[in-house]
């Protein structure tokens, strides 16, 4: 295996591209490509200024996914399986690995301040 362009990871979150009414994702450890299991992309959401997050369409362009939603015209943030999820997330590189979750802001948690009394 050595000297060998081995993948070892699924697709990592690298960067987010605004663009108008969508937000594109650059993925890296893409291996030889991104491919959905189940169809339809899921697992994706979108926000605006406004930080209110809308279920996400989402579509495979290459090593990145193109995200967009009626909800928000001018995004801002994308988040993939995370939080509260509980959906069935099926973005994979063509290798099997499934992507990691991510988030793109770094904006306060909704349980950010929360006590918990056990």
């Amino acid at each position: 295996m050595y000297g060998k362009n081995n993948v070892y990871s699924g697709p990592v979150y690298r960067s987010l591209k605004l663009e108008e009414d969508k937000a594109i994702v650059v993925f890296g450890e893409t291996g030889t490509g991104l491919m959905t299991k189940g169809g339809e992309l899921k697992g994706f959401e979108i926000a605006g200024a406004d930080k209110k997050f809308y279920e996400a369409k989402a579509v495979i362009d290459g090593s990145n996914v193109i995200v967009t939603s009626a909800g928000v015209s001018k995004p801002v943030s994308v988040r993939f399986a995370w939080m509260d999820y509980t959906g069935s997330a099926n973005l994979f590189n063509k290798e099997g690995f499934p992507a990691i979750p991510f988030r793109t802001d770094d904006w306060e948690p909704i349980t950010g301040n929360a006590k918990y009394i056990r």
